[in-house]
């Protein structure tokens, strides 16, 4: 099967099954095919349980497919060792979760660095780097020495998305990012993804909320495991 050669993601009948047990098993995704192109801003959307998180996981190379074949810049992730799943993880992808996973007891600054040092970035670009990616999305000097657990939901993910940037990575993997914020936050979140994506950043947003997703340029639909819409919204 050929590939797109606009696209940066290729997933041809990607299936995942969890085995409970040798008679009990659960099928989460099934034969889920579509491509997705650089720079684009899409929008998987669906209700609990339909499998998109677990399509994230695939995408982000937290988890292996059961069957199907992932293409990342036309490149096979489905053949890459444990050790190429770490690196690729580490240098093409930033995640962004709902509960923002940031190290409560480091500062907002660390929490940034600390990707930096995984990717083995020389220690004096390091600070330089962390510092340019909390003035993008909003956060001056006089949050960068407070610990993350002092900050509100809003400022704390606008840290977790400056982590997820700092390293350039190829996409952005945002699961539920406003999922434990308020309106006014939210808004303000998914309007940097919008303005990053404008600058040529590769988003891809996990959610059930039919206004969130419409802050994207397309939307996929899951429901039980499949796709059951795709449409371009911009």
């Amino acid at each position: 099967m050929s590939l797109n050669k606009q696209s940066i993601i290729d997933c041809q009948n990607l299936s995942k099954t969890y085995f409970i047990s040798e008679e009990i098993k659960t099928e989460v995704l099934k034969n889920v095919s579509f491509s997705i192109n650089k720079e684009d801003f899409v929008a998987i959307m669906g209700p609990s349980g339909c499998g998109k998180s677990t399509l994230m996981y695939l995408l982000g190379c937290l988890d292996i497919s059961t069957s199907g074949k992932y293409f990342f810049d036309k490149v096979d992730v489905s053949t890459f060792s444990n050790d190429q799943l770490a690196n690729f993880r580490k240098n093409e992808v930033g995640f962004v979760f709902q509960n923002f996973n940031l190290l409560s007891r480091s500062t907002v600054l660390r929490n940034v660095i600390l990707p930096l040092v995984y990717a083995e970035v020389p220690r004096e670009e390091r600070e330089e780097r962390a510092r340019i990616a909390l003035n993008n999305v909003g956060l001056d000097e006089s949050h960068f020495q407070h610990l993350s657990n002092q900050l509100s939901g809003g400022q704390m993910q606008r840290v977790a998305i400056a982590r997820a940037l700092v390293n350039n990575p190829s996409i952005i993997l945002a699961d539920e990012p406003t999922g434990n914020l308020d309106s006014k936050s939210s808004r303000a979140i998914l309007s940097s993804f919008q303005k990053f994506n404008q600058q040529g950043q590769t988003i891809i947003l996990i959610t059930h909320e039919q206004y969130v997703a419409d802050y994207a340029k397309r939307i996929i639909y899951l429901h039980d495991g499949k796709i059951i819409k795709d449409k371009r919204t911009r």
